[in-house]
């Protein structure tokens, strides 16, 4: 077993810093309310400032227009005092809003965006056009409640605002290889192929390709594995993380995520595993656009 060393230093927070809440993709429900109040709190609690965006909620199946959530969006980073943003969406309409947003502003701005999912389709989007890290993780698991919600607690305040990694270091192991290193790239598989074929695909040369799924069974990941591979993307990355596959690793089908890559990918292609990387209630973070080393390496520092 192995631990995937990040640089960590840019995520982090201090007491007094604002964070902005927002729904880049499908918006909240009505329903949701009291758990982003309950998010809120305990962000007060450890002395950030949340700030919820007007956009966060919609009434049925209503989102505001793509236009509005990246106008919302952008006024955070256009605000110095917030330090991160963290989008409490999911669902499928994240990438509408890539043509409004402006990643000249986004590349000056020290702002880092928090999401996963559906918000794939944005990190790709900051990390290719502005060049800007975000982290892949969802600030709901905070309020998930029980013994694992205490858990992600614990982790994001030593992590986030204080000096411990725990929240970045998920527990991977080798499929094939020994060791990978590069900059992290990826996340939800369907979302990151969104961007395929657009100015917003991100660079994959020399990067570790990061890579989860929350629905689809064994058909379903195959052709979206396929379709990857035809991208050329196996043969430019350095190395392949896969996290979990929800649906189809719940259902026990067959060929698994990791079959179909290593079968899907060059021989001397590095390529890990880990259960701490995707929608799971003990989901850890990837620093997506970071140097990473996975390997038997000791520390790397």
């Amino acid at each position: 077993m192995a631990v995937l060393w990040q640089e960590s230093e840019i995520f982090r927070l201090k007491k007094g810093d604002r964070v902005g809440l927002v729904a880049c993709s499908d918006a909240r429900p009505e329903s949701g309310r009291e758990e982003v109040g309950r998010l809120c709190r305990i962000l007060r609690d450890a002395g950030l400032v949340p700030v919820c965006g007007r956009l966060l909620f919609g009434k049925g199946s209503r989102t505001a227009p793509a236009q509005d959530r990246a106008w919302e969006l952008m006024e955070f980073y256009r605000d110095p005092s917030v330090r991160a943003v963290f989008d409490l969406s999911g669902g499928n309409l994240a990438n509408g809003v890539l043509p409004w947003l402006d990643f000249g502003e986004i590349a000056q701005s020290g702002t880092i965006f928090w999401g996963y999912s559906d918000l794939t389709a944005v990190m790709g989007a900051i990390l290719s056009r502005a060049g800007r890290p975000s982290v892949l993780w969802q600030a709901r698991n905070l309020v998930q409640g029980g013994e694992m919600g205490k858990i992600q607690i614990s982790r994001f305040l030593e992590s986030a605002l204080g000096g411990d990694r725990s929240l970045f270091a998920p527990e991977c192991r080798m499929l094939r290889g020994v060791r990978m290193e590069g900059e992290t790239v990826g996340g939800n598989l369907r979302c990151l192929l969104k961007l395929a074929g657009t100015p917003y695909w991100p660079d994959l040369r020399g990067k570790i390709l990061v890579l989860e799924a929350r629905s689809g069974k064994s058909a379903m990941i195959e052709t979206m594995l396929c379709q990857l591979a035809q991208t050329g993307a196996f043969l430019q990355a350095a190395g392949v993380l896969l996290g979990t596959f929800t649906e189809m690793e719940r259902e026990g089908e067959s060929p698994s995520a990791e079959e179909m890559v290593l079968q899907l990918s060059p021989s001397g292609l590095p390529v890990a595993r880990t259960a701490q990387i995707g929608h799971g209630a003990d989901s850890k973070a990837i620093l997506l656009g970071s140097r990473a080393v996975l390997g038997d390496l000791g520390d790397p520092e």
